[in-house]
């Protein structure tokens, strides 16, 4: 090629891409097309021409993965062996939303109770702090009779040994508190860096819990996909109660580290077994009939009881199913019930097809 040419070409094309950038930095090519210069009021010439406000952009919170929307077959997965009638099978949809990928630890739950202590035992008292939402520890004992459970009532909350174990002992009320507070410490920092608040953080609904239990599938009677609880090698696939009571043949007789065993496909660990989890629905037997089929919830605050999901260690099998459903009262806290949190993604609304497009 000559030298001459490519260097001619080459300080044409420079001084264009100059011309380009100075036009740009003078407001010319966004004024050209409706955005530049000054902030736009939303309105211009009499007609309301307000578009999408920049400088919002939701990123994935820490700890949490991304659920997809999607619509799937809510309800029993299998024999209804209890004969409880109360997960009778319907379609519904759900929204896309972001799910920690673990139940919360005895380490996080500590920066809340930590935080409470330090900035609202004048508002609070520190009498309720202790006593509405500190861990009662002694679940460990109370809810097991004539079993040793001293030394978790020591040592499980407050032992660094247990720092990635999931929190147990935390009521329904405990667990809304902890979300509130939660999004306060996300808005109060996004607040000083000038950002637009997220969504908050909340406890899932059941429908959501399911959605994001099932991983993308469609029948899944346990998170991992089929029908047993052992895979092809033998070795179990949830922290539970197997056999005829033998609660080590899993690895671990109490509680496994909320990272333990493989997640499932959307990467959520532990949606089966290790510790129940708190929804944020109230429970009725008829709940499928009664809640809408698009992002359904049951909201009754004069329902004292409150739907968990996903079975514990102390439970059989059956409880890990997907579709199976318990309750417990929202002011007990017990030893075998945790939770995690979600958090709408206002990002991502359209559905798979839309994304397709």
């Amino acid at each position: 090629m000559n030298v001459k040419v490519f260097y001619r070409d080459g300080v044409k094309s420079l001084l264009l891409v100059a011309a380009l950038m100075l036009m740009q930095s003078c407001g010319f090519i966004k004024n050209k097309f409706g955005k530049g210069g000054k902030e736009e009021s939303g309105i211009s010439n009499g007609e309301i021409t307000a578009t999408a406000r920049k400088g919002f952009k939701q990123t994935t919170p820490a700890g949490m993965v991304v659920v997809p929307s999607g619509s799937f077959i809510m309800g029993q997965a299998d024999e209804d062996i209890a004969a409880s009638m109360n997960n009778m099978n319907r379609r519904v949809t759900i929204s896309s939303f972001y799910m920690d990928d673990t139940e919360i630890t005895n380490n996080e739950y500590r920066q809340f109770v930590n935080a409470l202590l330090v900035d609202s035992v004048s508002v609070l008292g520190e009498e309720e702090i202790m006593t509405k939402y500190y861990p009662d520890t002694t679940s460990w004992k109370k809810d097991f009779a004539y079993s040793n459970g001293d030394p978790f009532v020591e040592y499980y909350y407050q032992h660094p040994g247990f720092d990635t174990y999931p929190v147990v002992g935390v009521s329904w009320q405990g667990a809304q508190y902890f979300s509130k507070w939660r999004t306060r410490l996300l808005h109060d920092f996004q607040n000083q860096e000038g950002q637009f608040n997220s969504t908050g953080f909340r406890l899932p609904t059941e429908a959501e819990w399911e959605w994001a239990a099932r991983g993308g599938r469609a029948v899944a009677k346990y998170p991992w996909g089929n029908p047993y609880t052992m895979n092809a090698k033998g070795c179990f696939l949830a922290n539970f109660k197997p056999q005829r009571g033998n609660y080590d043949a899993d690895g671990y007789p109490y509680t496994a580290p909320a990272n333990a065993y493989n997640p499932n496909d959307f990467g959520l660990y532990n949606m089966a077994g290790n510790v129940a989890e708190w929804t944020s629905d109230a429970y009725t037997d008829n709940a499928t009939a009664i809640v809408w089929d698009m992002n359904p919830r049951y909201d009754n605050p004069d329902e004292p009881r409150k739907v968990i999901k996903g079975g514990s260690w102390k439970d059989i099998a059956y409880f890990l199913q997907t579709g199976t459903r318990s309750f417990e009262y929202e002011t007990e806290r017990r030893a075998f019930i945790g939770f995690r949190c979600v958090m709408d993604n206002v990002n991502d609304r359209g559905g798979a097809r839309a994304r397709r497009r």
